[in-house]
């Protein structure tokens, strides 16, 4: 098991957010994290990154408690973010952005991370020397994800990838998350597009107001009639 997560509280104030969070992902896995505005999700990521604090439960990491760690260390072990919103650095370059990412990393390194970065996002080499703030939403999407793998990921941390997307650079990302996952890569996918996210997951989590409501494979998620109401339209 490489991320297991017990009874995770969180709170902003006196209002809870996180009651009691179970969640497991199994290396080499895609789990998705779905639910509606205001269930929890990147609260959920944030507290996995370290950046919002918890008040009870425990994070475990490869078998290492991480529960207090600060976040550049999971960064150093591992476990790094895709954040909400994209978050580039707009008027640094789309290299310079990608650097960033590998601010943990030798320069051999980088410059193998960033050769690996442009074979997956060509767009994002013929932009390289282009501000990030420049670039369309989908290729700030990327970057960001690419900056991310510059790190190295062990577990990659994925909050809302398709937001704020036209139909067809969803399907351009969700393409690339295939891609991740057929390389390996363990992912953590928290996104509002139920149906898009549950079709590519191995198994998923159901969030509501701060609790796991569900759980199961992704195919059989897609299939139950609670989520089909609920987040699919049918």
């Amino acid at each position: 098991m490489m991320l297991e997560v017990e009874g995770l509280c969180s709170q902003y104030g006196r209002i809870p957010a996180l009651k009691g969070i179970d969640v497991q992902v199994r290396e080499g896995e895609l789990v998705a994290l779905v639910g509606a505005n205001g269930a929890g999700k990147t609260t959920l990521l944030r507290a996995l990154s370290g950046v919002q604090p918890v008040s009870a439960g425990r994070v475990h990491f490869e078998g290492a408690d991480i529960t207090s760690a600060a976040p550049d260390k999971r960064v150093r072990l591992g476990v790094v973010q895709v954040p909400e919103g994209r978050q580039v650095f707009g008027p640094l370059s789309v290299e310079d952005n990608l650097r960033l990412g590998a601010y943990l990393r030798s320069r051999a390194e980088a410059a193998l991370g960033i050769e690996r970065v442009y074979a997956m996002f060509p767009v994002l080499k013929s932009k390289r020397r282009e501000p990030a703030g420049a670039l369309s939403g989908g290729q700030q999407q990327m970057l960001a994800m690419g900056r991310a793998l510059m790190a190295l990921p062990r577990l990659l941390l994925l909050d809302e990838p398709s937001m704020g997307l036209a139909p067809k650079l969803v399907e351009e990302i969700f393409a690339c998350v295939r891609a991740l996952k057929a390389a390996s890569t363990t992912i953590f996918l928290v996104d509002q597009n139920a149906r898009a996210a549950l079709a590519v997951a191995d198994r998923a989590y159901v969030l509501e107001t701060g609790r796991v409501v569900l759980s199961g494979s992704g195919p059989e998620l897609l299939d139950n009639e609670q989520v089909k109401e609920a987040y699919l339209g049918l």
